[in-house]
């Protein structure tokens, strides 16, 4: 399921912008808010980032996370995204050992 979620360019994107928010997101208004980026991108941020609608964006974002690739935190009204650092690692070691 890892490899069909990141098959998609748009997917692995968003996999390489939440690797380094920081290069692609404004922290400011997560600071304000008493947030960072540890816990993760809000939904319209991605969203808005990527161009593409938000039902697209919501459904990218299920995929990824129903392959363990993501992790998500509903804050009041925003459900924000972070990686799931735990399951990359298991799956570098199990290409690693295996392919």
């Amino acid at each position: 399921m890892i490899f069909k979620a990141l098959a998609n360019e748009t997917r692995s994107q968003i996999m390489m912008w939440l690797k380094t928010p920081e290069e692609f997101f404004d922290e400011k208004p997560y600071l304000q808010q008493g947030l960072s980026f540890r816990t993760g991108i809000c939904v319209g941020d991605i969203q808005a980032r990527s161009g593409l609608a938000q039902s697209v964006i919501s459904s990218y974002l299920l995929t990824m996370q129903k392959a363990g690739l993501l992790e998500s935190e509903r804050i009041g009204k925003w459900t924000y995204y972070r990686r799931n650092e735990k399951t990359i690692q298991e799956f570098s070691e199990y290409i690693k050992q295996k392919l």
